[in-house]
Order: structure tokens, then sequence, then C-alpha cells
């Protein structure tokens, strides 16, 4: 009977175990094939998303932009992107990442088709929102899956290396998409990327193993993890939100667009300039995940967790970001590189977040945190623009427009630092049972 006991035990305990590592990236080669090809979908998500930095100057003068319009062309992809997120966790914990990553891409394959014919700003608008939803599972999707599969340490590293793979999608849309515009111009770069999405899914459809059955069964018998409010209302999701929309989405909303005119409109760069130094600083962004996810399962081990880090290293961070703000145009490629990789360790927060909530309910914790992410890249990055639109109107330099803008949000940023500082972080699982 003893041993019939504790076989049982086992058995339970294996059955409810959040993070069995059933399909380890670095043990074996199937896995390992999984992986690239989530990551080649984030890569190309990625490119999608930083590539109108690089192609700001194309859109401004052909379509005769300001930075309001720039700013909001560039944010009707994270608009997207927000707009699907809660439907998109929902689907992710009851339905299975394979299944609804291989449906989104597809829309998002239309949306670069459509951007590539657009005629008017609208209609460019509206196709940037389709491909912000089309490419909104390109992360959340293996996250889920990582967070059923991995332990802390392990899924911590692969959400650092799925980041660098999308940081190689930032590196892409720099220098290498400058290369090709005169070959295939905007409209061309738009299919090609539509093609390599085509790659990508048949790549996913024929790699990535099937969703089981059972998830959507298991998911309504949750008491604690069938919907969104256990989440939202948990003090260890509450807490991050503001350095989710602030710090984390500013970060993006940098990244993604205005160190591009930056450059060229403080800075004084050429296009092409500016797209060598944005190559420069998403390099940067490439190497700081490349050295998070190698030293997060040590630093892990050694008692520097994700909580921990921030608390430490954003600060360094926001004093750069200080620095480049004083500095005005002397501010170069530089600053902005050490200001992102400074910045990256609130990427950190994400998979964090995932670890307080049982696997069940991973794939609405993952996106109900990207929804407060996407929602403060479009909130800076228009916000941003408009500020700057308007400090122009009544008379102020384009240096110093910019300058207020970011000073402004450092303010904001400092604000959701401290919220996450002061608020104790619970226990894992202390508000969704398992």
């Amino acid at each position: 009977r003893g041993v019939g006991a504790r076989c049982e035990r086992a058995v339970a305990i294996i059955s409810t175990m959040s993070a069995a590592p059933l399909l380890d990236p670095w043990q074996g080669r199937q896995a390992t094939v999984v992986f690239l090809a989530f990551a080649f979908a984030y890569f190309l998500s990625a490119l999608l998303r930083a590539v109108t930095a690089t192609l700001a100057p194309e859109f401004s003068r052909e379509l005769s932009l300001g930075a309001g319009q720039l700013g909001l062309l560039a944010g009707a992809y994270f608009l997207g992107f927000a707009a699907l997120q809660l439907p998109l966790g929902q689907a992710l914990d009851q339905v299975g990442p394979r299944r609804v990553l291989m449906v989104l891409m597809a829309v998002a394959i239309a949306g670069c088709i459509g951007f590539a014919v657009a005629g008017s700003l609208v209609q460019l608008l509206l196709a940037r929102f389709v491909i912000g939803i089309g490419v909104s599972a390109c992360l959340m999707a293996p996250l889920t899956l990582f967070r059923h599969r991995f332990s802390m340490a392990t899924g911590l590293r692969a959400n650092s290396w799925m980041l660098m793979s999308g940081s190689l999608g930032m590196v892409a849309s720099t220098v290498p998409t400058r290369w090709l515009l005169p070959h295939l111009g905007w409209r061309g770069l738009f299919v090609g990327v539509a093609m390599l999405l085509v790659l990508a899914l048949g790549l996913i459809a024929l790699v990535v193993p099937r969703d089981p059955p059972r998830r959507s069964t298991q998911v309504r018998q949750g008491a604690n993890g069938s919907g969104y409010w256990q989440v939202i209302r948990s003090r260890a999701f509450a807490r991050m939100v503001p350095l989710g929309f602030f710090s984390y989405g500013g970060l993006v909303a940098m990244q993604s667009l205005w160190i591009g005119p930056w450059l060229t409109q403080v800075r004084g760069h050429s296009p092409e300039d500016a797209a060598a130094a944005l190559f420069f600083v998403n390099g940067g962004m490439l190497l700081a995940f490349l050295a998070w996810g190698l030293a997060m399962p040590r630093l892990n081990h050694a008692g520097w967790h994700a909580d921990r880090l921030i608390a430490v290293t954003w600060p360094l961070s926001a004093a750069i970001m200080g620095w480049i703000i004083w500095r005005g145009e002397a501010a170069g490629a530089l600053a902005w590189a050490l200001w992102c990789m400074a910045s990256s360790v609130v990427t950190l927060s994400q998979p964090m977040v995932a670890q307080h909530f049982p696997a069940s309910a991973a794939g609405r914790a993952l996106s109900a945190f990207n929804l407060v992410v996407f929602l403060g890249v479009f909130g800076v990055q228009w916000g941003v623009g408009l500020l700057i639109d308007g400090l122009r109107a009544t008379g102020w330099g384009q240096t110093a427009a910019f300058r207020a803008a970011l000073l402004l949000y450092l303010v904001a940023s400092a604000a959701s630092y401290g919220v996450a500082l002061i608020v104790r972080s619970p226990s894992r699982f202390g508000t969704v049972a398992q």
C-alpha cells in the first residue's frame, strides 16, 4: 500500500507540474528545430514592428507626414497588436499556441500585401493595424508553450533568446532594409516580408507539435483560471502594470520609431547614416538579450531573480536617458544603444509575471501583460509625436521639442519604477489556484 500511495502521489505531482521540461530547446534536435521555427516567426514580427524607424524618411517624403501622423502610422501596428491580446490569451489557453499562431500569421500575410498596395494614409493605417493583429501571437504563442514546459530559470532564458531573435529582426530592419530599398522600394519590401511569413507559417505547420485536444476542457474546469479577472486583480500583475506600460512599452516605442527621427532631425544624420546607427543600436540589444539568456539560470540560482535585477539595473537606464536629454544633438547611436541595453532588464518582467500564475492561466497572464506593454508602445509613440508637433507649433525648436517630450517620458517611467519597487511581490500562485 505504501508503494502504491507513493506512486499515486508521484502521478498527481507530475500531472500538476506547471513547468515540466518536456520540450527543452537546449536538449534534443526536435526541440531545437521547434524553437528556431518560433524564432523565425518572431524575427519577422520584430522586423515589421521596427521597419517604420528606417522607412520614416520615405513615408514623410512620399506622404508628407508630420511627427504626429508618423507616430500614428507606427503605432497602428501596436494598436492592432493590443486589440487582440485579451481574446488571444483565452485562445492560447483553450485552443493551443500552434493553431492560434498559424491562423494569425495568415492574417499578417494579408496585412503585408494590403500595406504594399495601399494608396492613402488611411489604407496604410488599416493595413498596419491588420499586421499588428496578425503577428500578435508570434511571441505569446512560444512563451505560453515555454511556461508549460520549462522551469522558471529555463523560461527566462527562452524568453531572452526569443527577444534576441526579435532584436535580429530589428537589425534586419536597418542597414539591410536600406540596401534593399533602392531595388525593391518600400512596397516591394512588404511583399518580400509577406513571402517570408508564408515560409515561416509552413515551418511551424511542419515542426511544431500539435496542440493537445484536452486543453479547452482543462481550462474550463479551472476554478480560478477561467477568466481574466483573477489575473487583473492579482497584486503580482497590478504592481507591474505601470512599469510594463511606460518602461517596457517606452523601450519598444523608442527602439521601433523615435530613435530614428532623433538621429535624423536632432542629430542631423542622413537616412543612410541613421540606418547604420540603428543597426548599431539594435545590434547592442541583440547582445543584451543573448547575455540575459546565458546568465539568467546562474543568476537565478544565485538569488538574483528578475525582481531584484530590475530594481538594481533600471536606474542606470534612467541616468542614461537623462544624459541623452541633457546632451541633445550631441547624443548619438552609442548613447541610445547603452540606454536600450540597460533598459532591456524590464523585459524580464513578462515571464516573471507569468510565473505567478499556474500553467493553465499562462496564456491569459502573458497576453494581459502584453496588452499593457503594447498599449504603452502606442501611447508613447503617438504621445511623443503629438507633444513634439504641439511644441513646434508654439515656436519651440526641433531639438528642444524632442528633449521636452523625452523628459516627460522619463518622469512617467521613473514613477512606474517607483510603483514596482514599493509594492511588495506576492508568492507564486498567491491569487490564482492551480
